[in-house]
């Protein structure tokens, strides 16, 4: 029930740490625009098309994940938070309508969609916060708007002639990414405080899953509307069974002593802090993973293009290291069980460019069963984001 006005803007501690319906309808449309950036991928299979679809990729990222953590911060049953997540949407909607026209003369859509999104956002929250006389809250929004602001103005400059000025877009992006990770040093306001990331509760750490889960879905959502454009045989079954082993498989990887690590020596707010650029690392190998079989399932038989093996294994792989990567950096244990069920497709890829790709996979799913039937691996997380105490 939506609670009137900005009464209680500010989560309370003891506050319910589920989503809300709102928040998952909001998934929901980020993972449609997920599934179009798999598609442009299959389209730009070159080291320079997919660099620009890398970087548009995490502009739809840090977008869900900004405003994943403005709903952890903030109720989202308040009406202004609720508004915060319809404009997104909207600029999700707007960014993935244009994706396959940026380069086309649309730039400008993306980069409004973009901006306006992370700008209304920030206006929002300090007119509301400023209302209530809430001091801590309105100078943490203050400096996420700077900086926006900031990088807005390379993104709507990079994109002014109508034809994308790359530079431009990757010093935007780079932008947002580090000012983040220098925790949004702001000028007279500071940086945002390292105790604000230990104050996250479990409602941030199933956020991530929830979308991480969804987001796995295009990996047979892609192939099969692929699928029912061609004719259906039985080596494109057979294509799309081994897309939903795979997708079970890379969900394994997440969930099965996943999430909350149990690490004796992990640094205070690390998780939240590592968790959005980690999980754009295993995001991005979704989205590779699904324009593979988007691939295979078009040309299931013959010999594999070196392009296509470098999705078909690459997808996966950087789905895993961006994994094992989260496990490093928050209890810096290194997860070599993970790393070490990789060997399998790497091995075979000097061969696998003669064997039609529907073999190709078969190998990578085999790699990737390894997570599930090694036996004594480390038991290295449960679930949610936050760092379970030794003996808690």
């Amino acid at each position: 029930m939506t609670t009137a006005g900005t009464a209680a803007l500010v989560r309370r501690p003891d506050g319910s740490t589920r989503a809300t319906l709102l928040e998952l309808l909001f998934d929901v449309v980020f993972v449609a625009a997920l599934a179009l950036t798999s598609t442009l991928l299959t389209e730009n299979i070159s080291w320079s098309g997919g660099a620009k679809v890398l970087l548009m990729l995490t502009a739809i990222w840090w977008t869900w994940s900004v405003t994943s953590t403005t709903t952890e911060f903030y109720d989202p049953q308040q009406r202004p938070i609720q508004a915060i997540l319809m404009i997104a949407m909207v600029g999700s909607v707007g960014m993935a309508a244009s994706l396959p026209m940026v380069t086309d003369g649309h730039a400008m859509i993306f980069a409004v969609a973009y901006v306006g999104t992370h700008v209304l956002r920030g206006i929002i929250l300090i007119t509301s916060l400023y209302r209530q006389r809430h001091r801590a809250a309105t100078i943490r929004a203050s400096r996420f708007l700077f900086w926006f602001v900031v990088s807005g103005v390379f993104w709507i400059t990079g994109a002014a002639t109508g034809t994308v000025n790359w530079t431009l877009w990757t010093i935007a992006i780079a932008i947002d990414l580090l000012s983040a990770a220098a925790r949004y040093p702001t000028p007279w306001l500071g940086r945002v405080p390292i105790d604000q990331y230990e104050r996250t509760t479990g409602h941030l750490g199933e956020r991530y899953q929830q979308f991480v889960i969804l987001a796995l879905g295009d990996i047979i959502l892609v192939p099969t509307m692929r699928v029912s454009r061609t004719d259906l045989d039985g080596i494109r079954i057979t294509s799309l069974f081994c897309a939903f082993a795979v997708m079970l498989l890379l969900w394994q990887v997440y969930v099965f002593r996943a999430g909350e690590l149990l690490a004796a020596g992990a640094r205070a707010g690390r998780p939240a802090r590592v968790a959005p650029y980690t999980h754009l690392v295993m995001l991005a190998g979704v989205v590779a993973t699904a324009a593979s079989f988007d691939l295979v399932v078009s040309q299931p038989t013959g010999t594999t293009p070196v392009r296509w093996l470098l999705l078909i294994v690459g997808g996966p792989a950087l789905f895993v290291v961006g994994r094992a990567l989260f496990t490093l950096l928050v209890s810096t244990h290194v997860p070599w069980w993970r790393i070490s069920c990789l060997v399998v497709p790497l091995l075979v890829l000097p061969w696998a460019g003669d064997w039609p790709p529907v073999l190709v996979v078969v190998a990578v799913a085999l790699g990737l069963a390894g997570h599930v039937l090694i036996p004594g691996a480390v038991r290295e997380t449960t679930p949610g984001l936050q760092v379970r105490r030794p003996g808690g």
